[in-house]
């Protein structure tokens, strides 16, 4: 949920150009900032034209899993041309897919804005929920929609998430959470936290977070004897 200011970008640009480095920027979730932060684009960046690649996504922009349609975007004629031997070799999206894409491209700020104010609702709904719990430590993101959840008292974040779905249940339902360990580089990094999507409707999502707590709690209480069983 990281919003980087154009200062950080800058800085991030200096160091590319000191070291001859590509700077690859994942720009997918540029229309979903909060609090009136603004996004700046890699691709405004001076001095950077022929080192900037944006990655962007129709499925994670428009909500729209399983389009497999995206776009690389770069000024380096280098780049463009290895670019489109790979596309020319390559089998394309489905035309259903392809048709869809061009439709969603074609929705102005109007739709982003009505999304962009949902999320933000949800971010707000999820975050007073979890940061009133006990043990509970997270920064409120700033974009995108996802939130990573620090837990105090948890040494394994993927024991937690497995025995969520095997073991617990709380008035016949559960939740299943991402160990956040798998986007770390640092080795031992984010072993206490998981991350959580808040893409459901408010009502939902408050429940979920109810169940959630409520799972943590139980398995504070029995964490030896729950991680001694499932190893």
């Amino acid at each position: 949920g990281t919003v980087l200011t154009r200062e950080e970008l800058e800085r991030v640009a200096a160091l590319c150009q000191k070291h001859d480095l590509f700077l690859i920027a994942d720009e997918v979730y540029k229309e979903f900032t909060y609090d009136g932060r603004v996004h700046t684009s890699a691709l405004e960046l001076p001095g950077m034209e022929s080192r900037v690649i944006v990655v962007d996504s129709v499925s994670k922009r428009f909500s729209a899993c399983g389009a497999r349609v995206g776009a690389l975007i770069t000024k380096n004629p280098q780049v463009m041309a290895a670019c489109l031997k790979l596309g020319q070799a390559r089998l394309c999206p489905p035309t259903l897919e392809q048709l869809g894409a061009v439709a969603a491209y074609q929705l102005g700020e109007e739709y982003f804005a009505a999304v962009r104010e949902e999320y933000q609702r949800r971010r707000d709904v999820l975050y007073d929920k979890l940061t009133a719990a006990p043990g509970i430590v997270l920064r409120k993101p700033r974009g995108a929609f996802y939130m990573i959840v620090k837990m105090q008292g948890i040494d394994d974040a993927d024991e937690l998430a497995a025995w969520f779905l095997r073991d617990f249940s709380y008035q016949g339902e559960t939740v299943m959470v991402a160990p956040a360990s798998g986007f770390y580089a640092t080795p031992g990094a984010g072993k206490d936290e998981v991350r959580i999507a808040y893409v459901l409707e408010v009502p939902k999502l408050e429940r979920a977070a109810e169940v959630f707590l409520a799972g943590l709690e139980q398995y504070r209480s029995l964490a030896p004897a729950a991680t001694r069983q499932m190893r």
